[in-house]
């Protein structure tokens, strides 16, 4: 079973590529105020990431946490 944190990044990474402009991740860590070394911990699962630190993001993907967690990747164990 995949670790969680691996699976939160591969989903910001996964919902940042599908912007239409194609968001940087210097860009969403500057939207979302958290340092952009920080994402790149965060994206690649080295990092473990508050839920408060993880709501910034997900605001600045401009959708939510109920919306973030509703993917296939967090069901099932898979």
């Amino acid at each position: 079973m995949e670790d969680i944190s691996a699976k939160i990044g591969k989903r910001i990474v996964a919902l940042r590529k599908a912007k239409p402009v194609g968001l940087s991740q210097e860009k969403l860590a500057y939207i979302a105020d958290v340092d952009r070394t920080y994402m790149t911990g965060i994206e690649t699962g080295k990092r473990k990431v508050s839920v408060v630190v993880l709501a910034k993001i997900v605001k600045a993907l401009d959708t939510d946490l109920a919306a973030f967690f509703n993917d296939e990747s967090f069901r099932d164990g898979k």
